[in-house]
């Protein structure tokens, strides 16, 4: 007597099909949970009032760039990590030479280049020279003699005897500054890994 056995369906085309529905499940949630984390994190930065511009540095890879994969991943990161990681964390600035940290008040107007308008670039703009203030209590000065235009920018006076110019705070100087946490980045991606196993699941489902 001869016994012949036969699987119906085929095991090994079975096997084939679950592994195909499990590559098309992981890389849609890799996908899926990276785009919303771009967006999350976009979001965070328009709302804590960075712009847009500093929110568009957050770019998203996925990896295969095609087709899909067991080992599908997603990559979330800021072109500007810099500024974007000083918003998360909140560090205290201080001066990089150890001396004063120069903020400048609406008078001192803003840099024609990109950042804050410095001590120096202000002299050369304006052709005004800067005087030093101390104060015990509260941040030291930076003035100039001048008068304050129609916008509030300090300028020099147009009186030959200068008549009408007065003492204008330019600068103020402070040893040291905590820059406030405004971003909380490692929350939304939390949610994101927390996410990720819901995702597949549901997409393995749809895929069978």
């Amino acid at each position: 007597m001869k016994l012949t056995i036969e699987i119906d369906p085929d095991i090994a085309a079975m096997m084939a099909a679950e592994v195909a529905a499990g590559e098309k499940a992981v890389t849609a949630a890799m996908r899926e949970v990276g785009a919303g984390l771009k967006s999350a994190w976009r979001s965070q930065i328009t709302g804590a009032g960075l712009g847009t511009r500093l929110a568009n540095s957050i770019r998203l890879a996925s990896f295969p760039k095609s087709g899909d994969s067991l080992n599908a991943a997603a990559l979330v990161w800021s072109n500007a990590p810099v500024i974007v990681g000083a918003h998360d964390t909140g560090p205290l600035i201080r001066s990089k030479d150890g001396f004063w940290l120069a903020i400048p008040t609406p008078a001192a107007g803003k840099s024609t280049r990109s950042g804050r308008i410095t001590p120096g670039e202000w002299e050369r703009r304006t052709g005004l020279r800067l005087r030093f203030i101390y104060r015990r209590r509260g941040p030291s000065l930076l003035v100039a003699e001048g008068r304050l235009n129609t916008k509030g920018r300090a300028v020099a006076s147009r009186s030959k005897t200068g008549r009408g110019a007065t003492t204008v705070p330019i600068f103020l100087l402070v040893p040291q500054v905590k820059l406030p946490k405004r971003l909380d980045l490692a929350r939304d991606a939390e949610r994101a890994v927390d996410a990720v196993p819901g995702l597949i699941v549901a997409a393995w489902i749809e895929a069978e």
